[in-house]
């Protein structure tokens, strides 16, 4: 491993905290989904992803991801500061005017380590479908990894790209789930029921792995599982579990922080949960 699992840890209580005040500062954002998946992007792109922040939109040789549900941003943009691809210090700018770090992720502003612009739900999977097909044109063995959220999935384009990855056996493709079961009118199940997520994977064709995305151990043993199962014929889905707002006592599990910033007070207590290891911004 290049990071223990207590390094990844500490690395995500940072970027958890870069979050929150991010969210803060502004009164604006999406800190629920943003800390449920700090552990997936810290184990992602600091043990998993084979990158480089010097970075070039084509991204040869390189593997490459995708988010689709772009607006957690706060936490990609975190992770991708904290390794590299920026600095740090720009965090501060977050959904400010002439910003790059927009409240969805754009590239007109030409920030590094963001290839489309996301955030319009359910587009994602299919954008990742086409570069892995292109990296299978180019003879480029490296992978494409994908983020979507589990109330995304009420979208139906979701579900045409579901079908056509098995089909023409786009097996250099992982995709992730962030299966919370939170959206931001409720829990799924009472908005529009996703019924048996795994089942409904398999039977479209797909090689499904499942995972606790809050387990640091877990989520990095089952990418790199993951990763083992690509150049077999089907594309990977890791359905991930997670918490809403995990990290943070009053946030957890529940559709309240989908999209609202807190307080001083409750920044306060936040931030006093959550160990600063890389120092604040």
């Amino acid at each position: 491993m290049k990071h223990t699992i207590s390094e990844l840890e500490d690395i995500a209580s940072q970027v958890r905290r870069d979050v929150l005040r991010m969210v803060h500062a502004v009164q604006s954002g999406h800190p629920g989904a943003s800390l449920g998946c700090a552990d997936f992007f810290t184990a992602l792109y600091y043990e998993v992803l084979n990158h480089s922040p010097k970075f070039t939109m084509d991204g040869v040789g390189e593997d490459l991801f995708f988010l689709s549900n772009g607006h957690i941003s706060p936490v990609w943009y975190s992770v991708l500061a904290r390794s590299g691809y920026f600095e740090v210090s720009e965090l501060a700018t977050f959904r400010k005017l002439d910003s790059r770090l927009q409240g969805h992720p754009t590239t007109h502003e030409g920030l590094p380590g963001v290839r489309v612009a996301s955030g319009s739900l359910g587009q994602g999977l299919s954008v990742a479908i086409g570069a892995a097909l292109t990296k299978k044109l180019n003879n480029d063995k490296s992978l494409i990894y994908t983020l979507q959220g589990d109330g995304e999935l009420q979208e139906g384009q979701n579900w045409e790209a579901f079908m056509f990855a098995p089909f023409h056996k786009v097996d250099n493709l992982i995709a992730s789930i962030d299966y919370n079961g939170q959206q931001i009118d409720g829990p799924t199940e009472k908005v529009l029921s996703l019924e048996n997520l795994q089942a409904k994977f398999e039977a479209f064709g797909w090689h499904v792995i499942t995972s606790d995305g809050n387990d640091m151990e877990q989520i990095v043993k089952a990418l790199h599982y993951a990763k083992s199962l690509t150049g077999k014929g089907k594309p990977i889905l890791n359905l991930m579990s997670t918490q809403m707002g995990y990290g943070v006592d009053f946030m957890v599990g529940t559709h309240k922080w989908h999209g609202s910033a807190p307080s001083d007070a409750q920044l306060a207590v936040a931030l006093s949960q959550l160990k600063e290891t890389l120092g604040d911004y």
